[in-house]
């Protein structure tokens, strides 16, 4: 495929899980900020998405599914084909289960969240990594969580799955560290998305409380990434106390903590 010259200047990204939420802020961030765009998730609002992000820079939109191995190569395979380097990823797609573990789960959910969060996000990493060795350039950022330094009880399996991604930016950070490709690690507390509808958390008191603005976190996250940062806790300044004081306090204190926040009937019913 033949490029014009304006994409010949403009740098390329590519923003997974952006159909709303962080992913979608994410997205903005790199159209303002003079990127080219290629969103993906598996709900027809990436669609909308690519429009209302359309502006200066190009912006295009690919329906799929990364829970799936085929899902990965597929969008992996419209990545080759635009027949661009990837100059940043930022590789946001998840999703999360609320629910005590061995009662109310569904085993079928937690392997899902699995295949999304830490699977796709390996499998995508490998093939754009690979290209970015080779060009020795090229940012890539994963959206891990402050569940990440705690226990997280009652989302048991995402606290897992975000924990994983934390350590292994962090060591894909160390490997790459002399090829000129950077890795950073984002770290949102409690943001106002869907999530927690989703991870069927309506009534716990995280799911109530106030949160995080989603524009606020992906700008720092965009920030920290164009600065080659390692992780940046973004959000409130309740979230750096929140990971900094995880830092000290022994695990069954900080996941006592967590418990209290996202236990199922935590939240003041809402009238």
């Amino acid at each position: 495929m033949a490029l014009s010259e304006q994409q010949k200047t403009r740098p390329f990204a590519v923003v997974t899980g952006a159909s709303s939420g962080i992913g979608y802020e994410l997205a903005k961030q790199f159209v303002q900020n003079g990127y080219d765009v290629l969103i993906a998730a598996e709900d027809d609002g990436i669609t909308e998405a690519a429009r209302n992000l359309g502006g200066s820079g190009r912006v295009e939109s690919v329906k799929v599914d990364l829970a799936r191995y085929e899902g990965v190569e597929y969008l992996y395979a419209k990545i080759q084909a635009l027949g661009r380097p990837v100059d940043a990823i930022a590789l946001n797609a998840g999703v999360g289960v609320g629910g005590a573990f061995a009662q109310q789960t569904r085993l079928e959910d937690e392997l899902n969240l699995i295949a999304l969060n830490v699977t796709s996000s390996v499998h995508l990493a490998k093939r754009v990594s690979r290209d970015m060795v080779q060009r020795k350039s090229g940012r890539i950022l994963f959206t891990s969580s402050i569940a990440a330094v705690m226990p997280a009880p009652f989302e048991a399996v995402y606290g897992a799955s975000k924990a994983f991604l934390l350590s292994f930016s962090e060591a894909l950070r160390n490997e790459l560290a002399d090829v000129g490709v950077t890795v950073t690690a984002l770290m949102p507390g409690p943001t106002e998305t869907n999530f927690f509808h989703r991870a069927g958390m309506d009534d716990t008191k995280v799911g109530q409380d106030e949160k995080d603005d989603p524009a606020q976190v992906a700008r720092q996250g965009f920030e920290a990434l164009m600065a080659g940062k390692d992780k940046v806790v973004a959000g409130s300044v309740k979230n750096r106390a929140m990971a900094a004081a995880a830092q000290m306090m022994p695990d069954p204190a900080t996941a006592q903590m967590h418990r209290k926040m996202s236990e199922p009937g935590s939240g003041t019913k809402k009238q």
